[in-house]
C-alpha cells in the first residue's frame, strides 16, 4: 500500500533473523503493550507506522524452502523477492503469477499483505488467488497454519480448546450468520481489494481462511510462511502495442480485448513517456501512432500462433498497431511500463504530483465511462494528473498535483477524494485494486460498502486482534486520510535551511525541501536485478534499507523536520547514511523520480563540515588536481615516494586513504605539456577538456583523441589557460571552493563558449560535471552555454560528423560504462561508433565498478569497493580472452581493472586511433 503521503515514524525496528526472533518480537511488543507493523523489507506488508510502534522486518526470512512442480506449489518465507521466486519456478517451467512493476524488490510477504495484483492478473488472477496456505502469528503469541477447510475440518477445529478454538468458532460463526451479506457485496470484480475479503469465508470459496487475511495489511496478522500456487508460462509471448487517440479511447477498447484471451492488458500515456524522455539519456522504443497506447501480451505455442492471435485482435480494432517478437524489445517495452509509478509524481512544470487516488477499479467494461467522469472531476476541482494501469482488470493509477504542504491544500485534497469515491461506487468500483486500503483510503470505506459490511469488518479484526495493535488506524478504525499528513512535519524547515543552500536544484524552483519531497518509496533502489541499472550500489552490497536511496532520502527529509532527526546539517546519523553512497549519480536516471543522492550528499557534507575539521581524505582527494599539479613537476621523486612502501603507507595514512590500495602512478608529462602535432588543415575548431585525469594520469588518452578528432576532419585545441570542473571538491562537500575553481574555468573559457566552440570531455565524470554541477552551483549563463556545447568524444562526433566513419578496428571488446556517463551522458553514440569501427563490442549487464573517484581510495571503503567489483566487472574481466578489449572511458573503472585483475582497460579514443595510421 503507498502510504508515502503520511507520517511514518517507528517507535524502533526489528529485523528478524528467523520465525523465533519473530515470535521473541511480539512476545517484548505484548509485554510493553507496544503496536507490531509488519515489513517484509522491499514492500510494507502493512501501511504505516503512523502511530509509532514496532517495526517488525521479515525481510531476511526469504528461503524457498521447496518448490513441487508436481503440484505446481512453492513453499516461501514472507521476505523472499518476487524475482527470485519467479527465477527459481521458471527451471520448472513455472512462474509466479502476480507480478507487479516492483518486481525486481518487492517480497511475497508485501505482496500478500497488500494483495498486489501486477500486470498479468488478467491471465493468473491477483496474489489472493495464489495463496493456498499461510503460516501466521497473533500479537497474542498464538502460531496457525490456516487454509481451506470443509465443514466437517472446521467444526473439529472450532472444537480444538484454547484460542485456536475460539477463532475458528468465531469465523464460522461469523461467516454462517452474515452470508446474504458477503455475497452480496464482496467478490463483485476481480480487482476487489479494499477492507477484508471475507467472501473467502464462504462455503463456495472453500471456507479459506488464508485468502480471507490476504489484503490485511498486517492488521489481523504477522505471516511467517506460505504456500502459493505456482502457474506454467507460455511457450512463448508476443507483445502487441495498440495506439489510441488518448487513455478514453484505449479504455473504450478494452471489453473487445478480453475475449481474446490475453495474458494482459496494460495502458501508457503520451504524457508519460514525454515527462521520461526528458529526464532519460536513454532512447525510447519505437510506439505505433497515438497519444495512449494499449500493451496486449499475448502467449502461444510458438512464435507463428502468438503472433496470428495478436494480430487477430489487431484486425478487430483496426487501430495503428505492432508487434513485437524480440524479448529484448519487450522488455524495453515493459520497462516504459514499469517506470510510470515513479515518473508521473512530477508533472511536466515540475509541480508535485501525489499518491492518494492511486489505484482505484471499475468493471472493464465500465472504464471508459469512469474515466470521462473522472477527468471532469479533476477539472472541476482545477487538479492534473496522468493515467495508467492495468486497463484489462478495470485498475487505473494515478498521481495527481494535491497540494499537500498548505493547509487550503489539504482540505481540497480531501474533498476530492470524498467526490471520488462516491463516484468509484456509483460505477460499481472500488476504491483500491491493489495496494489496499491502510490509511489512504480506509475512512472512505462506507461509502463504498453498507454498515453491516464495516461492522463486520471490525469484528473479522477483532477476532485476530481483540486489543487492537497490529497495525492499528488502518482498515478498521482507521485515521482520517488528512491526518498525518507527512509533509506538516516540516515546521522547523526554515531552521535547518536559514542560511540557505549552495546547489540551485533548478527541477525543483531552487527548493531544497522539494527536492527531498522527490522519494516517494518506489523503492527501485533496492534492486538487485542486474539489468544494466546503476542504483544502488552500496544497498546491493548490505542489503540495508539505510544504504539505499529512499532510506537516505527519508533520513534527509527526517533532518528536515526535526523530530526524530534533531541535530539539523550536523546529524550524525544523516553523515553516516551518507557515507557508503558512491556519488555514482545512478539515482539520478535509475530513480524514476530521478532523486540526485550525489548533489544531495556534496550539500549536506557541506554545511556538516562547515567551520569544522573534515576528514583527511577530504584535504587528499578533495585537493587532487592541486597536489597532482605539484608531483608533476617532479614526476620520478612523486611516484618513488608513493611506490615505496614506508613513504606510501605514511602517505595514505595521513590522507585517510585505504591501505590497502595502490597509489596511481603521475605521468611523466601532463597531456597539456605533451607535443600534440600539427594541427588539422582548416578543420572546425573544437576544444578538448583536459581534466585531472587524463592529464595527470593518462595522457595518452588525450593524445589518441587529438589523433581522432583530427581524422575526422577536426581541429582539436586545449583551453587558453589551467581549468578544471571542481568535481573533487564537489563529491567531498567543499563547494565554496568548488564554485571558486568552477567560474575560474568558465573565465578562461568564455571566449570559446561565446564562440559556440564544442568541448568534448574524455573523462565522464568531470563531462558530467561540466552539463550538471557547473550551471547548479554557479548560477552562471556561461555554464549554462558550456553545458549546451559540451559532449563525449562520441556523442561529438554523433552530432558533428555522422557520416565519418573511423578505421576499421576487427576487436571483441566488453565496455563497462562509467556511472555518470550511465546517468547524465548516454551510451547509444558510443555504442553506435565502435560497431562502425568493426569492434563486437557487448555492454556489461551490471553497475557500478565499485571505485567511484574517492570512494574506493579512502579508509573503510575498501571492502564494498570491492564487493561491488566482483558483482560484475571484474569476473567478467577475467572471463575475457586476452585478445578482449575491455574498454571504459572513466578513470575510476580502469583503476578497478587495473588493481583488480592483470589486464589493462582501454579508452574509446585508444580503441579508434588503433585503427588510424
Amino acid at each position: 500500500m503507498d502510504a508515502s503521503n503520511y507520517r511514518q515514524v517507528p517507535l524502533a525496528v526489528v529485523v528478524a533473523d528467523s520465525a523465533e526472533d519473530a515470535v521473541a518480537a511480539v512476545r517484548a511488543a505484548r509485554e510493553f503493550d507496544v503496536p507490531i507493523v509488519p515489513r517484509g523489507g522491499g514492500t510494507s506488508l502493512a501501511g504505516n507506522a503512523t502511530g509509532g510502534g514496532l517495526v517488525l522486518d521479515l525481510s531476511r526470512l526469504n528461503k524457498i524452502h521447496a518448490i513441487d512442480p508436481g503440484t505446481r506449489t512453492a513453499r516461501i518465507e514472507p521476505g523472499v523477492i518476487l524475482d527470485d521466486l519467479r527465477a527459481a519456478a521458471a527451471e520448472h517451467g513455472l512462474t509466479f503469477g502476480p507480478d507487479p512493476s516492483t518486481h525486481s524488490r518487492c517480497t511475497l510477504g508485501g505482496m500478500i499483505g497488500n494483495n498486489s495484483c501486477g500486470a498479468h492478473s488478467v491471465a493468473w488472477g491477483t496474489t489472493l488467488e495464489n495463496v493456498e496456505e499461510l503460516d501466521v502469528l497473533l500479537y497474542d503469541g498464538t502460531r496457525l497454519t490456516v487454509g481451506p477447510a470443509t465443514a466437517e475440518e472446521l467444526d473439529r477445529r472450532a472444537a480444538l480448546p484454547g484460542r485456536e478454538g475460539e477463532i475458528h468458532t468465531a469465523l464460522r460463526d461469523l461467516a454462517g450468520a452474515n452470508l446474504a451479506v458477503l455475497r452480496t457485496e464482496l467478490g463483485k470484480l476481480g480487482r476487489q481489494v479494499s477492507g477484508y475479503p471475507l467472501h473467502q469465508l464462504l462455503p463456495e470459496n472453500g471456507r479459506d481462511l488464508a485468502k480471507a487475511l490476504v489484503g490485511t495489511e498486517g492488521t489481523c496478522v504477522v505471516v511467517l510462511g506460505a504456500t502459493v500456487r505456482l502457474a506454467p508460462v507460455p511457450a512463448t509471448r508476443v507483445l502487441l502495442v495498440l495506439g489510441f487517440p488518448d487513455d478514453i479511447a484505449a479504455a473504450d477498447a478494452v471489453p473487445a480485448i478480453l475475449p481474446h484471451g490475453p495474458l494482459t492488458v496494460e495502458s501508457m500515456d503520451e504524457r508519460i513517456l514525454a515527462l521520461r524522455d526528458a529526464r532519460s539519456a536513454d532512447h525510447r522504443p519505437d510506439l505505433p501512432e497515438g497519444g495512449g497506447w494499449l500493451f496486449v501480451e499475448v502467449g502461444g505455442d510458438d512464435v507463428a500462433s502468438a503472433t496470428a492471435a495478436a494480430a487477430a485482435i489487431a484486425a478487430e480494432l483496426a487501430v495503428p498497431h505492432s508487434v513485437y517478437t524480440a524479448p529484448a524489445e519487450q522488455r524495453a517495452l515493459w520497462r516504459l511500463r514499469e517506470e510510470g509509478s515513479g515518473i508521473s509524481t512530477r508533472m511536466a512544470d515540475g509541480a508535485e504530483a501525489w499518491p492518494g487516488w492511486e489505484d482505484t477499479a471499475v468493471p472493464p467494461e465500465r472504464l471508459g465511462a469512469y474515466l470521462r467522469e473522472f477527468r471532469a472531476l479533476l477539472d472541476r476541482h482545477g487538479l492534473r494528473g496522468v493515467t495508467y494501469g492495468h486497463f484489462g482488470e478495470g485498475c487505473i493509477h494515478i498521481r495527481i498535483d494535491f497540494d499537500l504542504v498548505h493547509d487550503d491544500g489539504v482540505a481540497a485534497f480531501r474533498r476530492f477524494i470524498e467526490e471520488g469515491a462516491d463516484l468509484v461506487a456509483r460505477h460499481g468500483g472500488t476504491l483500491s485494486g491493489e495496494h489496499g486500503d491502510g490509511q489512504v483510503r480506509a475512512e472512505m470505506l462506507p461509502r463504498m460498502y453498507s454498515p453491516a459490511v464495516i461492522e463486520l469488518f471490525e469484528r473479522f479484526k477483532a477476532i485476530w486482534d481483540p486489543a487492537g495493535r497490529m497495525n492499528p488506524g488502518m482498515i478498521v478504525r482507521p485515521y482520517r486520510i488528512d491526518e498525518n499528513l507527512r509533509f506538516a512535519a516540516l515546521k522547523p524547515l526554515p531552521m535547518v535551511l536559514s542560511k540557505g543552500t549552495e546547489f540551485g536544484y533548478p527541477h525543483d524552483g531552487g527548493d531544497f525541501a522539494q527536492a527531498m519531497r522527490r522519494c516517494v518509496g518506489v523503492a527501485k533502489c533496492r534492486n538487485h536485478a542486474g539489468d544494466g541499472a546503476v542504483m544502488c550500489p552500496s544497498f546491493r552490497v548490505t542489503g540495508e534499507e539505510k544504504h539505499s536511496t529512499r532510506g537516505r532520502a527519508r533520513l534527509l527529509y527526517e533532518m528536515l523536520a526535526g523530530e526524530v532527526v534533531t541535530d539539523g546539517w550536523r546529524s550524525a546519523e544523516v553523515r553516516d547514511a551518507l557515507d557508503l553512497c558512491l556519488s555514482c549519480k545512478g539515482c539520478a536516471s535509475d530513480c524514476p523520480v530521478n532523486v540526485d543522492m550525489a548533489t544531495y550528499k556534496a550539500e549536506f557534507l557541506h554545511h556538516h563540515y562547515a567551520r569544522r575539521v573534515r576528514p583527511a581524505s577530504h584535504y587528499s582527494m578533495g585537493w587532487l588536481p592541486v597536489w597532482l599539479r605539484l608531483a608533476s613537476r617532479m614526476p620520478r621523486l612523486a611516484n618513488a615516494t608513493m611506490s615505496v612502501r614506508g613513504p606510501a603507507a605514511l602517505l595514505k595514512r595521513l590522507g585517510g586513504i585505504a591501505p590497502e590500495r595502490s597509489l596511481p602512478t603521475v605521468a611523466r608529462r601532463p597531456f597539456t605539456r605533451l607535443p600534440r602535432g600539427s594541427a588539422g588543415s582548416g578543420g572546425r575548431r573544437v576544444v578538448l577538456w583536459p581534466d585531472t585525469f587524463t592529464n595527470f594520469f593518462a595522457p595518452e588518452i588525450g593524445i589518441a583523441a587529438v589523433r581522432v578528432l583530427r581524422a575526422a576532419g577536426f581541429d582539436p585545441v586545449l583551453p587558453a589557460g589551467s581549468v578544471c570542473c571542481g568535481l573533487t571538491w564537489v563529491s567531498t562537500g567543499q563547494l565554496t571552493r568548488a564554485r571558486k575553481v568552477m567560474r575560474r574555468s568558465l573565465r578562461v573559457l568564455e571566449p570559446e563558449i561565446e564562440a559556440g566552440t564544442p568541448v568534448v570531455g574524455l573523462e565522464p565524470s568531470c563531462l558530467s560535471a561540466l552539463r550538471g554541477d557547473v550551471p547548479e552551483l554557479t548560477g552562471d549563463g556561461r555554464a549554462v552555454a558550456l553545458a549546451a556545447q559540451s559532449f563525449t568524444l562520441a556523442g561529438f562526433l554523433a552530432e558533428h560528423a555522422p557520416r565519418w566513419s573511423p578505421k576499421s578496428v576487427p576487436r571483441t571488446a566488453i565496455t563497462q560504462v562509467h556511472c555518470h556517463q550511465h546517468a547524465t551522458l548516454g551510451f547509444d553514440a558510443d555504442a553506435a561508433l565502435l560497431a562502425r569501427a568493426g569492434v563486437a563490442a557487448k555492454r556489461l549487464p551490471s553497475g557500478c565498478c565499485g571505485l567511484a573517484g574517492n570512494f574506493g581510495f579512502e579508509r573503510g571503503h575498501y571492502e564494498v569497493s570491492q564487493a561491488l567489483a566482483e558483482q560484475t566487472l571484474l569476473p567478467a574481466v577475467r572471463e575475457a580472452s586476452p585478445e578482449t578489449l575491455v574498454v571504459a572511458d572513466g578513470f575510476s573503472c580502469r583503476t578497478q581493472v587495473e588493481q583488480g585483475s592483470d589486464r589493462r582497460a582501454v579508452h574509446l579514443a585508444e580503441v579508434l586511433a588503433e585503427g588510424l595510421p
